[in-house]
C-alpha cells in the first residue's frame, strides 16, 4: 500500500535553503552576466542591506522560534534575503523575470514556516523587510520607467514617470 508523503521538518529546511541561495545566486548571475555591473552591485546591496537589517532586528526583538531552538525567530532573514533577490530582480528586470522569482521567494517564507523555524508573521516582516529593499536599493535597467519612492514629513509615495 501507497502511504502519504510527508516533508520532514528537516527537508523544509533544506528547501528553503536552496531556494533563498538560488535567489541569491541569479540575483547577482544575471546582472554579471550581462555585463550590467550596476545590477550587479545594486543586487548585492539590496540582499546585504535586507540581511543585516533582519539580523540585526533578531538581536534587538529576541523572540523564541516555534521549534524552541533559540531566540532568534522574528524577522525571517531567509524571507528578507530571498525577497530583497526577487524584488531587485524585479525591479531591475521586470516582471517576466520578477514573477517567477517571487514565487521562489514566497516559497521560501513558506518552507521557513512548514520547517516550523519562523511564525507566519517573522516571514511577513523578513518578506517586508526584503521587498523594501530590493525596490529602493534597485534602480530599473530600463531608463524609460523609473519608479521613484518619495517622503517628507507629512507623508510619502511613490512616482513613476515614464519616457515615450
Amino acid at each position: 500500500m501507497a502511504g502519504t508523503a510527508h516533508a520532514s521538518d528537516k527537508d523544509w529546511r533544506n528547501a528553503s535553503n536552496i531556494g533563498r541561495d538560488l535567489l541569491v545566486a541569479g540575483a547577482l548571475a544575471l546582472p554579471t552576466v550581462q555585463e550590467d555591473w550596476t545590477g550587479t552591485l545594486q543586487a548585492g546591496g539590496s540582499i546585504g542591506a535586507a540581511t543585516l537589517l533582519s539580523l540585526g532586528l533578531k538581536e534587538r526583538f529576541p523572540e523564541m522560534r516555534p521549534d524552541g531552538s533559540d531566540r532568534k525567530s522574528f524577522p525571517s532573514s531567509h524571507s528578507a534575503t530571498s525577497f530583497a533577490a526577487a524584488a531587485s530582480l524585479h525591479n531591475r528586470y521586470g516582471w517576466k523575470v520578477g514573477v517567477p522569482a517571487q514565487l521562489v521567494a514566497a516559497f521560501v517564507g513558506l518552507a521557513r514556516v512548514k520547517a516550523d523555524k519562523h511564525h507566519w508573521y517573522d516571514v511577513v516582516a523578513g518578506a517586508a523587510i526584503g521587498e523594501a529593499s530590493g525596490f529602493l536599493i534597485t534602480t530599473r535597467r530600463d531608463t524609460d520607467v523609473r519608479i521613484l519612492p518619495w517622503g517628507d514629513s507629512k507623508g510619502g509615495g511613490v512616482a513613476m514617470a515614464i519616457r515615450f
